[in-house]
């Protein structure tokens, strides 16, 4: 399908609307614009933009109608096609990707042979062995772009787009984890008219001036905006929580799939006095010959139960506006009970030998319930592409390249 698509844009539309500028619509296959969906090309990320609700996008380039464009969307399958067949007709369908979304399944039943305790034993030291091979202990450096994006009641209401610089460093990480280092590059925010305002005051309500001495120690030393990119590269690190698991045999559940893969799973549940219940189940992919992770995709349950409600504070109060509650509504709202779920899903490549991140997905939907039966609901949508990376000769970036704050510009979605 994919390459049905290219060969009919390419032949069929003509090369592109004026010099270095490019444009377009981006649908489903059945027709539907997919609004928020990001364009940007391969060698020129910050020249990228998001689509508007009725699926339509126009950027300007200096780079030859050859480079390559990178249209996306969570859940659908990435295109990538030439700049030359974006013209004001082209007309971009993404194919749905359910992989990237919905939970691994796992056949009911498993043989017999590998149900065994020592042999699934068996099979987990192995993969375990297999990833301390394929996982390199060097330093590794990523340019990404990464989007986040928060819908309420399925509609969004705001994205933000940021191109960053991440280094992996193994060698220095604590607690079981890799040490982190994201510093931004480049930054959009993409607005809807209908909230802009609402946005922009709380904002402004965040200055210097309005906090703490501690907050702005803090606000100071790191730019918050990073942080949320950061965490989300952050989660999903598979090979410390697989070592961390792989002697707990009572949680796992091996089947075969087709396509030569084989699926690991691990459940993990817990209960605080009712008030809190979480579980999660995460889910390696692998190569059924070699043992080496494909894809990991992990789901998790949260259910909140707080027995006399608990007041948010004001800055969240003020948060709530995004969600176009009134202020009657917002003074009232007393969080009674939370209920969410969070599917994260990371693709991998191999180089020279060793598996890097390739991509990263992320859906996360909750729903706050108050007194009196109010309810918010809360999407989360995010998505973290890898544009290139370098793994000889890297070294760890400087606190100043981390700390500075990145300016955010500004883009009104339609």
């Amino acid at each position: 399908m994919r390459h049905i698509i290219y060969i009919v844009l390419f032949f069929l539309l003509p090369t592109a609307v004026c010099a270095g500028e490019y444009a377009g619509k981006v649908v489903t296959v059945s027709g539907e614009p997919i609004g928020y969906a990001t364009v940007y090309p391969l060698d020129d990320p910050v020249a990228g933009t998001a689509t508007n609700d009725a699926g339509e996008f126009r950027f300007s380039t200096n780079l030859p109608p050859e480079s390559k464009v990178i249209i996306s969307f969570l859940g659908y399958e990435k295109q990538e096609l030439p700049l030359a067949v974006l013209t004001d007709s082209a007309t971009i369908i993404l194919i749905e990707q359910p992989i990237a979304l919905e939970e691994t399944v796992v056949a009911a039943k498993a043989s017999k042979q590998r149900n065994k305790r020592k042999q699934l034993a068996t099979l987990l030291h192995s993969v375990y062995v297999q990833m301390e091979k394929d996982f390199s202990d060097n330093n590794a450096e990523y340019r990404i772009v990464s989007d986040v994006r928060m819908d309420s009641e399925g509609e969004a209401w705001g994205m933000e787009q940021m191109i960053a610089k991440v280094v992996n460093l193994p060698s220095q990480g604590r607690e079981g984890r890799d040490s982190i280092q994201v510093a931004g590059e480049f930054c959009k925010r993409y607005f809807k008219q209908s909230i802009r305002q609402l946005a922009d005051t709380i904002y402004k309500s965040q200055t210097l001036e309005n906090m703490n001495k501690d907050a702005r120690r803090m606000a100071s030393a790191i730019d918050s905006g990073v942080v949320v990119h950061q965490g989300l590269w952050a989660v999903g690190n598979i090979r410390y929580d697989f070592e961390k698991y792989v002697n707990d045999l009572k949680h796992w559940v091996v089947s075969n799939e087709s396509e030569g893969e084989t699926v690991l799973t691990h459940t993990e549940s817990h209960n605080w006095f009712g008030i809190v219940k979480y579980s999660i189940k995460r889910h390696y992919i692998l190569d059924s010959e070699t043992l080496s992770v494909r894809r990991f995709s992990e789901q998790g349950t949260l259910n909140v139960n707080i027995p006399f409600g608990y007041k948010l504070n004001a800055d969240q109060l003020q948060m709530l506006n995004l969600l176009n509650m009134g202020e009657d509504q917002i003074e009232k709202f007393r969080l009674r009970k939370a209920n969410g779920t969070v599917s994260l899903n990371t693709i991998y490549q191999r180089r020279d030998g060793h598996i890097y991140i390739l991509e990263k997905n992320l859906k996360a939907d909750a729903t706050m319930l108050g007194t009196k039966q109010m309810e918010i609901p809360v999407q989360v949508r995010a998505t973290q592409r890898v544009t290139s990376l370098k793994t000889e000769n890297v070294q760890p970036m400087k606190k100043s390249q981390m700390t500075r704050r990145l300016p955010r510009q500004i883009v009104e979605i339609y």
